[in-house]
């Protein structure tokens, strides 16, 4: 087996990708973001290429219940992803507004979760986001997982997973530097949407696209 061909999609590594709505426009099948390569394989003699695209790396952290959320939680499912800390001054309140508006319309649907990170973690415990959770009204911690765990991992795993940014930045209100990104995950952890969640119509079109993943609206 042998790999060629590596390269990476125009857009990877943007604090918002405004463009990814009218990316897809009126078509419904939502595009794989993120690296990809060919990889070629002998298969009964034959030389056979695939595609491999760029996938959510493996994960595990603690939930508002203390539960350990894995990619094994989410797998099969379609997912919001975004980054934030309790404490912040600056993006996170509209952002939040923004993601239970998310929430309200699909938090019923088994099929369907949403990953918060804390990207402030020593402060943002298991107990402070299980409150934090309950005074946004989200009694459902299946559906919606506020997380916390290594904030190494955390940075990690927003910057090379979920192509956004997520660090500390004393310079920063608040200390710490992140995008106002949703990141709209398939069911085999691909990116198909990453959209800027403070503004209203970037979010109209996540919604719109959801039901494009899970297959009805």
């Amino acid at each position: 087996m042998k790999l060629r061909n590596i390269f990476p999609l125009a857009v990877l590594f943007l604090p918002f990708l405004n463009s990814c709505g009218p990316m897809n426009g009126q078509n419904d099948e939502l595009p794989i973001l993120g690296h990809r390569y060919a990889e070629e394989k002998t298969v009964d003699g034959k030389t056979q290429t695939d595609t491999v695209y760029h996938k959510i790396a493996d994960f595990s952290f603690q939930n508002q219940d203390g539960e350990t959320v894995t990619n094994e939680t989410v797998q099969g499912n379609v997912y919001v992803a975004d980054f934030f800390f309790t404490s912040c001054p600056t993006i996170c309140p509209i952002m939040k507004v923004e993601m239970l508006r998310v929430y309200e319309k699909y938090g019923d649907r088994p099929d369907f979760k949403i990953l918060s990170h804390s990207i402030d973690p020593t402060y943002d415990t298991v107990g402070l986001l299980k409150d934090y959770s309950t005074r946004l009204g989200v009694d459902d911690a299946s559906t919606w997982h506020f997380l916390t765990g290594d904030q190494e991992k955390i940075f990690e795993i927003g910057q090379t997973s979920y192509m956004t940014t997520a660090m500390e930045d004393k310079d920063e209100p608040g200390g710490f530097l992140h995008s106002g990104a949703f990141v709209l995950v398939d069911q085999n952890g691909h990116i198909r949407g990453i959209y800027d969640g403070t503004k209203s119509d970037q979010v109209d079109r996540l919604m719109n696209d959801i039901p494009k993943l899970l297959g009805n609206s």
